[in-house]
């Protein structure tokens, strides 16, 4: 019998104590090992979507597998698995995780691993990686709770950051399967230079270039990392931390300030957030349109066939956009592909 076989043996006793969690469950996208279910290749699984795609980058060429356990369509930040999601985090070999506070489930899934003794390794993407204050990345009357907010953990938005959060998980996956470390960390370092590198470059260029120094989101905060490392404000719509936060209408109207004081004719707004309060601010302000921005904390389906990471939403999703609430170009000379204004300027929910 195999390790995970037992696992799957005796996963009811362990899952008992994540009991409480409330999802659909969905099939994790899977990247790695082309070997048949039931081998005995490793398996590690992710707790969100930036990760998943950087540890796929990593094994490559390896037999180890990376699934990534947030289903396709849905937020990572803010959703609830079930025990079929949670069950995988016991069978695997290793669980990418982001650190503390920022996913509940994923901190009682490590809490109960830890407390049965469950021996899935723990790879934290967030180790030793500097966080952002959220006193320093919001004016402190804006956000209306001062330092006491605590940090930012959207550290990966931020190119530099993330190049750290790679180290981490080739280092993880070097302990689990020593005998590929060197292909591991060949794979960590020509990622880091050759798309980390290139995207931090681009982004630059692009705010360098600014029209503006400030870009109204329709969308939570998720984005102050771009704005500190590029130097440019960042104005959520709300402060919340997490996708699911409300909007209020003093939210709508605070932004409605902004976009008149500053002139702004568009506006960037999630994905896989509500377009409700951006719609609201394209009717009752001088916005012409919204389009679309995201954390890389989910994935479309489209995005799944085209086999979209990181690197590919950076630059048919967040760069494009950017280059037009910035005000560098027009949508039309912002489009990186044929019909791509058609499917986000305004665009519907997913």
């Amino acid at each position: 019998m195999t390790r995970r076989d037992a696992l799957r043996a005796g996963g009811a006793a362990v899952l008992g104590g994540l009991a409480g969690c409330t999802a659909l469950p969905s099939a994790p996208i899977q990247a790695g090992s082309d070997s048949d279910e039931g081998s005995d290749d490793p398996v590690v699984v992710a707790s969100f979507f930036s990760f998943f795609d950087f540890g796929r980058q990593i094994a490559d060429g390896t037999p180890l597998t990376v699934e990534n356990l947030v289903p396709t369509g849905l937020h990572g930040h803010g959703w609830e698995p079930n025990a079929s999601i949670t069950q995988r985090i016991i069978e695997a070999d290793a669980f990418i995780h982001v650190g503390e506070d920022f996913q509940p489930w994923a901190d009682r899934a490590i809490r109960t691993i830890k407390g049965d003794d469950v021996d899935t390794a723990l790879i934290n993407a967030r180790q030793g990686i500097e966080l952002v204050d959220l006193a320093t990345s919001l004016d402190r009357e804006e956000e209306g709770v001062g330092a006491q907010r605590g940090q930012d953990p959207h550290f990966w938005l931020d190119p530099r950051r993330a190049k750290a959060s790679v180290d981490n998980i080739a280092t993880g996956f070097a302990e689990i399967v020593p005998e590929h470390a060197e292909t591991f960390r060949e794979n960590a370092e020509t990622y880091k230079s050759e798309v980390l590198a290139s995207i931090d470059a681009d982004y630059q260029a692009i705010f360098d270039r600014a029209q503006r120094d400030i870009v109204q989101l329709a969308a939570h905060n998720a984005f102050q990392y771009i704005g500190v490392r590029y130097g440019v404000r960042m104005r959520p719509l709300v402060t919340n931390l997490a996708a699911s936060g409300d909007v209020k209408p003093a939210d709508i109207q605070e932004a409605a300030t902004v976009i008149r004081e500053n002139d702004i004719r568009y506006i960037a707004n999630g994905i896989f957030e509500s377009q409700r309060p951006a719609q609201q601010l394209v009717r009752e302000t001088n916005v012409e349109a919204y389009f679309p921005v995201t954390p890389y904390a989910g994935v479309r389906e489209e995005w799944v066939e085209e086999n979209w990471g990181y690197e590919e939403i950076a630059y048919n999703i967040n760069m494009p956009t950017f280059e037009i609430v910035l005000g560098n170009k027009t949508p039309a000379d912002a489009t990186p592909r044929e019909g791509w204004i058609e499917q986000w300027r305004n665009f519907e929910p997913i």
